[in-house]
């Protein structure tokens, strides 16, 4: 069974920095998907850049982007998640996803202003796919019925846990899955 983790917390808790922790800890497997990364200007956050994991990074959300959509005070630039978010989730025609990782940071609201992506993300979950996401606190349809989901383990981040969870997180996923052979075992 597909490791399936949504790693909860509050603005600022450090989801991000978690997230990308556990990518340096998992040379060994290979990852795909996102991270987001505020964009800050002289001290004041201004928006929200998207990069993927293979190092495309574009500016998702800015407070001088027109929208639509808007959030807050940013307007969203849904082409970006088309551009980048969606082909870094979605498995190539030729891609096994058997043993496959795909990390998302984040399923907040910016992100899921964009129906393909939540589209996208509905499909990732139904493979055998190991996935593991970072997701807001506050409620959301979306968000709240995939944390209800019984093949999905929330993690609620706390400044308690966010330091040793990249490492305990890296540990599971470099674990075999039960009933499969180990790697490199014949």
């Amino acid at each position: 069974m597909p490791t399936r983790i949504l790693l909860e917390g509050r603005p600022g808790s450090g989801k991000t920095t978690a997230l990308r922790r556990l990518v340096e800890l998992l040379p060994a497997r290979t990852a795909t998907g996102f991270t987001t990364e505020e964009i800050r200007q002289s001290g004041h956050r201004v928006g929200f850049a998207l990069e993927t994991l293979a190092g495309w990074r574009e500016v998702l959300a800015h407070v001088d982007l027109p929208g639509p959509p808007r959030v807050g005070k940013y307007g969203v630039d849904l082409g970006v998640m088309e551009r980048l978010a969606l082909p870094s989730i979605r498995p190539a025609a030729s891609d096994e996803t058997k043993g496959r990782l795909v990390l998302l940071d984040e399923l907040g609201r910016m992100e899921l202003a964009c129906e393909a992506f939540r589209d996208a993300v509905i499909t990732l979950l139904a493979t055998d796919t190991d996935v593991v996401a970072t997701v807001h606190a506050h409620r959301d349809p979306f968000t709240d019925a995939l944390k209800r989901r019984p093949d999905i383990e929330v993690i609620h981040l706390t400044p308690a846990n966010r330091d040793a969870l990249p490492g305990e997180l890296a540990a599971r996923l470099q674990r075999p899955r039960t009933g499969e052979k180990p790697p490199f075992q014949s």
